[in-house]
């Protein structure tokens, strides 16, 4: 208890799922949460919850792949608490189907990577020009194992491989400034948007070469399980650890 205690954490995604679960652990830690998503009553749920527990937490309605309301949430953020200390970028879509690249779509390129990349950096952004101020922050985000290993769709692939490039990029730029950037890369989650996933939608090649990387007897994440690993990397514990990509998914693609 009180990992995160008299920290300010921006938690995106923060309705359902690893964002929900992140947000309640978080909160729970002693933090201030401060949790987005595009929908209102989503949010509403979850911070009843937090404030149930005797926590402390704000949601802010958000659609990050849109830079002003990325905007919008770091200055609601620093308007109610004055800082920022740790943002998770959680927030994320699917792809319908797998697509492999010879078969990717204009319409799943610009959703996906408008939402998982561009959306990401533009909360990182927002959130580096107050933590500057402070020399103190740490940024995780919430990459996949697809952007590692390449199992999955064209889009969903390239969009959380930009994300562990990127940061890695933001912790050189603030290497020895007291601000980090580290990404975790779950394996499959068991989460409303993978529950989702529709069978029928599912490219049979491209499920049938994912297939040769994993082993289905390994267990897939829970949300608790990544949000554990991402109060670590939130928390001061993690204080030597910068532009690390951790992939979590109990070995299944190893």
């Amino acid at each position: 208890m009180g990992r995160l205690e008299g920290k300010v954490v921006i938690v995106t995604g923060g309705n359902s799922g690893v964002g929900a679960a992140t947000a309640m652990l978080f909160a729970k830690e002693g933090a201030k949460v401060v949790i987005s998503a595009r929908r209102q009553a989503q949010l509403d749920d979850v911070a009843a919850k937090i404030r149930e527990a005797g926590g402390e937490v704000l949601p802010v309605v958000t659609d990050i792949s849109k830079p002003e309301d990325a905007k919008n949430l770091v200055a609601k953020t620093v308007e109610a608490y004055g800082k920022v200390d740790v943002l998770v970028n959680n927030a994320g879509v699917l792809e319908e189907g797998l697509k492999p690249i010879d078969r990717v779509s204009d319409e799943d390129m610009d959703r996906i990577l408008g939402i998982n990349t561009k959306g990401t950096m533009y909360c990182m952004r927002e959130a580096l020009a107050e933590m500057k101020k402070a020399n103190y922050g740490s940024i995780v985000n919430v990459a996949s194992v697809a952007g590692v290993m390449g199992c999955g769709g064209a889009a969903y692939v390239s969009s959380k491989a930009a994300i562990v490039g990127v940061t890695r990029h933001t912790a050189l730029r603030f290497a020895g400034t007291g601000i980090r950037c580290n990404a975790v890369c779950p394996g499959s989650i068991a989460t409303p948007m993978v529950a989702n996933a529709r069978p029928e939608n599912l490219d049979p090649d491209m499920f049938g070469q994912m297939a040769k990387h994993g082993d289905l007897r390994v267990p897939v994440c829970m949300p608790e399980d990544v949000a554990n690993i991402l109060l670590f990397l939130a928390s001061d514990e993690s204080k030597a650890i910068t532009g690390q990509a951790i992939v979590s998914d109990f070995g299944s693609t190893l």
